[in-house]
């Protein structure tokens, strides 16, 4: 029987090779099968040939200056914590630098008792292009800020309600693994949520505060080992978001942005910033691809929760999802064989409009009869919820999806099932 495999990404604008995989077997014992069957109108659907590219860690490979520059950034660090140079850095008593007993921390790591030292001086070093004495006066100025800003007691403080969570948040992972980072400011368009965050120079600050607690978190949880992940993908949604006349936004705006300049070096892998939805959708999932559909939130097109809190029970961003271009004027079908009695999942969307969709289940040859699952109807627009659906079959027979494409435009499906035995 013809398999259907996932188109390979494209990799124009990217370093790392990046490369859709294909579904994989249930972990649940061996019960179903699944076969893409072909077109049933004037054109056929071809296969696909994925080239299998390994991942590769970004380990450092540092020429002879680079090598001499991060020597002479050691000793200059060394000598400095001997001198309590950093703790002198800015005088405010009350507050200490992060970490207790003299120790000087960043992101949780001590500098120079801790195996990932070398990747958090790196980024101080890279971010002024190797020149030491720059290097070394943003460090301490970074931990100055820290003391001033006082990352220890903000780390410690619980979340203050959940007003902003669904402002800024981090969901799910880049094809690379870094977390990405979502700030969705159209969510400001509600007037009673913005009055509560920037009615006043107090609430202003604690916005900007819960934004970099957020931040903080998400940075202690990176790799900085020499093969681990140590950066943030970031997206800037500006769909919807208020005016030039919402000023206290702006401001508030412009200065994370020069805190994350002067004290985030080289943590940001990428930013995306766009002014509508569909167009970050065609980013994310169209050329670059940047973000798996499990791991790509539905408002983009991708099959993960709205939000961190908010998701389908059924799969987890472990379970892979397939993607099929669908060519114009054609139906696609792809059918999974169930082996035995069992209980199967299953959630699909497809990137645009004009297509319909149904599911259908198969008994065997003794039982020549349909059971319709999903009657036909049509997709809805990229915005709107991903297609699920659950069936407990109790002989063996198939599951069949339909999607019919009747336009003269190429369509994008995405999808993915899960089967489970059932239960005694």
């Amino acid at each position: 029987m013809a398999h259907t495999s996932p188109t390979r990404a494209h990799q124009q604008h990217l370093s790392p090779p990046f490369v859709w995989l294909p579904v994989q077997p249930p972990t649940a014992p061996p019960v179903a099968t699944k076969e893409e069957a072909p077109s049933t109108h004037k054109k056929t659907e071809p296969s696909f040939e994925v080239e299998k590219i390994p991942e590769t860690s970004k380990i450092p490979k540092l020429s002879s200056f680079e090598r001499k520059a991060f020597k002479e950034f050691i000793l200059l660090v060394q000598e400095a914590l001997e001198n309590h140079e950093f703790s002198a850095t800015r005088s405010i008593p009350k507050l200490t630098v992060e970490g207790s007993r003299g120790k000087v921390s960043i992101w949780g790591v001590p500098l120079l008792e801790d195996d990932r030292t070398d990747a958090i001086l790196l980024k101080f070093l890279e971010a002024k292009n190797f020149n030491v004495g720059e290097s070394f006066t943003m460090l301490k100025n970074t931990i100055g800020w820290r003391r001033e800003f006082d990352i220890d007691g903000l780390m410690e403080q619980t979340d203050q309600g959940d007003d902003l969570q669904k402002v800024v948040y981090v969901h799910g992972q880049d094809r690379d693994g870094h977390p990405v980072c979502y700030n969705m400011y159209g969510e400001f368009q509600n007037k009673q949520l913005y009055m509560n965050t920037f009615a006043d120079e107090e609430k202003r600050k604690s916005f900007v505060r819960r934004i970099i607690q957020m931040l903080e978190r998400s940075i202690r949880k990176l790799d900085f080992s020499a093969r681990g992940v140590s950066t943030l993908l970031i997206v800037v949604d500006l769909k919807n978001s208020p005016g030039p006349g919402k000023k206290e936004l702006w401001i508030a705006c412009d200065q994370l942005h020069q805190l994350l300049q002067e004290n985030y070096p080289e943590i940001v892998e990428k930013q995306v910033l766009d002014h509508l939805s569909i167009h970050v959708t065609a980013y994310l999932l169209g050329g670059a691809r940047y973000i798996s559909p499990e791991n790509l939130p539905i408002q983009y097109g991708g099959l993960n929760g709205r939000y961190p809190h908010i998701r389908n029970p059924e799969f987890t961003a472990d379970d892979v999802a397939t993607e099929i271009i669908i060519k114009p004027l054609t139906q696609q079908t792809v059918e999974i064989f169930l082996h035995q009695g069992c209980i199967i999942s299953w959630e699909l969307r497809v990137l645009d409009w004009g297509v319909s969709y149904s599911a259908t289940f198969l008994p065997g040859a003794k039982h020549p009869y349909t059971i319709i699952l999903d009657k036909k109807k049509k997709m809805a627009c990229v915005d709107e919820d991903a297609v699920a659906n659950k069936f407990e079959a109790g002989e063996p027979g198939k599951i069949v999806l339909t999607i019919d494409n009747p336009t003269s435009k190429r369509k994008r499906l995405i999808y993915r099932f899960k089967v489970k035995p059932v239960q005694d």
